[in-house]
């Protein structure tokens, strides 16, 4: 995956609300502080392009948009 992609989440991130099926811009790679799983950097944005959330995930949670795939709107409601 490159930086700049649109990727999308393969799980739900309940803690900040998002669910399996998001998408989200990947902005950075970063090494696990403890030697484990490389995570990457993602930006959330709503459907207007306003920055929603700034995660960090393990690469393994995310994967690029496929060409068979098609975007659709949910209500987003932040994680207490």
């Amino acid at each position: 995956m490159e930086l700049y992609q649109r990727v999308s989440l393969i799980i739900d991130e309940d803690k900040y609300g998002l669910k399996k099926g998001d998408v989200a811009t990947l902005v950075d790679f970063v090494n696990h502080p403890d030697g484990g799983e490389k995570g990457c950097v993602l930006e959330v944005v709503n459907a207007l392009g306003e920055t929603i959330a700034v995660i960090t995930v393990p690469v393994s949670c995310i994967e690029p948009l496929k060409s068979d795939e098609i975007l659709s709107v949910r209500q987003y409601s932040k994680a207490v």
